[in-house]
């Protein structure tokens, strides 16, 4: 071998190996390690360090860092006198062998082109962006009502630090975590070197997203909740019997309302003196004679059940599953002292699980509802959260004993806990101040990454029942991660949805048939959560970081990553609720009332009983269902791609099995593109990719196109497709038909030269007014129309028979609607009705 060949041989080794240049790490990523520090890099933007005087370094996970296997990172090495580790978000910075850290030894600063930060340990972040709270429970908005906890009554709530700031980066102590040790049921074990230091540090600047996706890469995953989570849930605290409960169900599906969760509170078990109370294990015979068949029946009507537990009293001797406990803790055969609830506990926990609720999973019960309360901490291991433990015990045992993907419904227990979906927020206050409260609650808890908040929609205890706050707390719910009706045990307070008038049955059902219509999208959004750590429900600071309005504007939220939620959550005046909403760069969609709205600036918006705030990105390409689906426990139901005015767009379908565990490999993706191009929209539904269980292989497919004229034709590969027209929304439907889901389907849209601008408003504005000139009739029942009123009042009608005609009449109605003050008074109303006609379709103000 020749020395030139040598030579290169040498640098190529030098530069691999060098302790100043870019390698690769081998798993799981330490760095640097000597007799008593260690460092990890996880991420480029997140790194452990440790410091352990005995040497012992800690592998076991921790309650918050599941994870200690990660992906190759590059980073620089260089060692001296100080270790110098380099990544390209930070750079640490450590005195060799000068024991444990302080602010004299290791300092991480931020590296050129990343936004600038100097720390040491001691430094205090200055602008935490906040996370969440264990329970809202007695909340009046942020004000305490009743003692919990963590505050008296009267306090200001303040919420706990989240994982982000404004500062750009973040730093956490795990250093007094507890561990889960080897066993094949992980189980809590301490800390045997309590003097050693754990931490972790993120540098992210304003990428916001990446850190929460670098937290779950140390921190584990969001698991995805079954897809029946995201349809309607019932419940309320209510001693319902087994026949009421059928009669309840009878009555969703009598009036055409989706229902996927039943949520029986915990008047299922006996509650009297001598055979249950707040805590209880044995259904109540004299509610439910036969509970296997009554959870047979809910199946039968497709159906998930959870009852509501609350463990903190034991099992008691009078309960069913006594005696098996009793047997498998080797107590004396003829005690029956209580067995007290010790979480800590391995055996009595598997105990439990094995005598209390296995039996009732395989009668039929789906997931529990722990609405845990009492003691904060366990007895025999001190600090030990009961919040927390119970919610990984719960988790964990239907993670390991069921073939069901497993989910929780239960409060907050701390950083780590949102590995344990789904949140209870607990017993609101049934006031507008908890509803204005709860879309800023709701998004924030995006910043430890508990994205599945559920609140009792229309509030639970004190305040009183407002049917115009319950409706928009329901469109909020519909609009949330998961949309769960509840209320306290009052008479007065019953909200199925048929005992309201037919105005506001027609809202609430409206709603929910919305949320199901979005369930595609939704579910795709949930799994981007999965994959990335971005929940449903996310601050708007997140995709525009630099904006102040970003973070003023608090109840604004993103729901997915092209719908913006400004949620209405104050009383109407005059019919109509106004709201200032803060809209981002760009154009965007208001989806009630059709208008295309500018952004970059702040708009007052005013909202009619039926609308809230919804703006989709223009150009969004969004997958929905019909109206025609009442439950999400199928697999095969019809897509509509639906196309929002704007340029371009793309999105994609996500799908697998809906209730099993293998998600993270069996899945399908259907990408989505929507391309304008003069008179010409382009839109492509590609070849599904990937495979999962019972995955259907075709589907029916229709193209939705929103404020969208008649077109001159539409054509499906080629070939011609008929389409019509929506006449209420003033929206075009061409049903592709049933097609294969693994072929690629290119749609052309040709549009007329001239057409008519139909994202004005014109759909909110032609409803407000037919509405108007109905009312106008009961104040004037003699009333004879003139033609210029008349045909705004019908211009839905004319079009439903005339589609060809849409570009005429929508040109007609937007003239007479310039003038319309001019044509109430050519129609000869009075001052008081002209001024009353214009301010209730909101003229003045649209």
């Amino acid at each position: 071998m020749n020395t030139r060949i040598l030579k290169i041989i040498y640098i190529i080794f030098s530069v691999i190996f060098s302790s100043a240049s870019f390698a690769q790490a081998v798993q799981p990523n330490i760095v640097y390690s000597d007799n008593n520090v260690r460092f990890t890099v996880i991420t480029d933007g997140a790194i452990r360090m440790e410091y352990q005087p005995s040497g012992n370094f800690v592998d076991n996970p921790s309650f918050l860092a599941s994870e200690r296997k990660y992906p190759a990172v590059k980073y620089k090495l260089k060692k001296g006198n100080w270790i110098e580790i380099e990544t390209s978000k930070m750079k640490l910075k450590y005195k060799k062998n000068s024991g444990e850290f302080t602010a004299k030894n290791i300092q991480i600063t931020d590296v050129k082109g990343t936004k600038p930060f100097q720390w040491v340990p001691g430094t205090k972040q200055q602008h935490n962006l906040g996370g969440t709270l264990r329970t809202l429970d007695e909340m009046d908005g942020d004000t305490q009502r009743g003692s919990v906890a963590e505050a008296k009554s009267g306090e200001k709530r303040k919420l706990e630090d989240g994982l982000l700031s404004k500062d750009g980066w973040s730093f956490i102590d795990d250093s007094n975590n507890f561990l889960f040790d080897d066993s094949n049921w992980a189980w809590v074990t301490q800390r045997k070197n309590k003097e050693g230091q754990d931490w972790y540090f993120m540098a992210y600047g304003e990428d916001y997203k990446t850190a929460l996706k670098d937290f779950t890469i140390f921190a584990g995953k969001m698991p995805l909740p079954p897809r029946y989570a995201f349809g309607n849930w019932w419940s309320r605290y209510w001693s319902y019997s087994d026949g009421e409960f059928r009669s309840l169900i009878d009555n969703f599906h009598k009036y055409g309302i989706p229902l996927d969760v039943l949520v029986v509170d915990m008047d299922w078990h006996y509650t009297d003196e001598g055979r249950g109370g707040w805590t209880g294990w044995t259904w109540n015979k004299n509610l439910f004679p036969d509970p296997p068949k009554f959870l047979e029946y809910l199946h039968e009507n497709n159906l998930k059940v959870t009852l509501n537990l609350h463990p903190a009293d034991g099992v008691s001797s009078y309960e069913e599953g006594f005696s098996g406990m009793r047997k498998d803790l080797e107590l004396n055969p003829s005690t029956t002292k209580n067995i007290p609830w010790i979480g800590s506990d391995k055996k009595f926990m598997t105990a439990f699980f094995e005598n209390i609720l296995r039996p009732m999973e395989k009668q039929g019960v789906d997931f529990w509802w722990l609405d845990w309360q009492q003691h904060p901490f366990d007895k025999n291991v001190d600090k030990l959260s009961n919040t927390w433990w119970i919610n990984y015990l719960f988790f964990s045992d239907k993670e390991r004993n069921s073939t069901a993907r497993p989910m929780l419904y239960h409060r907050w227990g701390g950083l780590g806990n949102h590995r344990y979906q789904i949140g209870f927020s607990g017993d609101t206050h049934m006031t507008w101040k908890s509803l204005d409260y709860q879309p800023f609650f709701n998004s924030q808890a995006s910043n430890v990454l508990y994205g599945y908040w559920s609140h009792d929609i229309g509030g639970h205890t004190g305040g009183h029942f407002e049917t115009e706050m319950y409706l928009r707390w329901l469109q909020f719910g519909a609009l949330s991660p998961i949309m769960r009706t509840h209320t306290g045990k009052s008479a007065d307070k019953n909200k199925e949805p048929w005992v309201f008038n037919q105005e506001v049955f027609t809202i609430i059902k409206n709603t929910i048939k919305q949320r199901y219509e979005m369930a595609p999208y939704i579910y795709t959004m949930a799994r981007n959560a999965y994959d990335k750590g971005i929940s449903l429900c996310y601050p708007l600071y997140y995709d525009y970081p630099q904006s102040k309005e970003a973070y003023d504007f608090k109840n604004e939220y993103m729901f997915g990553k092209d719908i913006l939620v400004a949620p209405v959550t104050k009383q109407s005046e005059n019919g109509f609720a106004e709201i200032d909403v803060w809209l981002p760069e760009g154009d965007w969609y208001d989806w009630h009332t059709g208008t295309l709205l500018k952004g970059g600036k702040v708009i007052k918006r005013n909202f009619a009983l039926d609308e809230f705030g919804m703006y989709v990105k223009a150009g969004a390409i969004l997958p929905l269902y019909s109206d025609t689906v009442m439950n999400l426990n199928g697999n095969n139901e019809d897509y509509i791609v639906t196309v929002f005015p704007g340029r371009e767009g793309s999105s994609s379908i996500y799908e697998d099995n809906g209730n099993d565990k293998s998600y993270e490999k069996d899945f399908a993706v259907t990408e989505l593109k929507s391309l304008r191009k003069g008179n010409e929209l382009q839109i492509s539904i590609d070849a599904r990719k990937g495979k999962y269980q019972d995955m259907p292989d075709s589907r029916g497919y229709s193209i939705k196109l929103m404020s969208s004229v008649m077109p001159e034709s539409v054509t499906l590969n080629g070939k011609s497709l008929s389409f019509k027209y929506l006449e209420d929304e003033f929206a075009v439907l061409a049903q592709l038909g049933k097609l294969s889901c693994n072929e690629a389907k290119n749609i052309v849209v040709t549009y007329p030269a001239g057409a008519a601008d139909l994202t004005n408003g014109i759909a909110g504005k032609s409803r407000r007014i037919a509405k108007a000139i109905e009312q106008l009739k009961y104040k004037d029942p003699g009333i004879v129309l003139i033609d210029e009123l008349g045909k705004m009042g019908s211009i839905n009608e004319a079009i439903l028979y005339y589609p060809k005609n849409v570009n005429e009449l929508v040109n007609e109605f937007n003239k007479n609607y310039n003038e319309l003050p001019e044509i109430l008074k050519k129609q000869k109303l009075d001052s008081e009705k002209v001024q009353w006609f214009l301010k209730v379709i909101g003229y003045e103000k649209y």
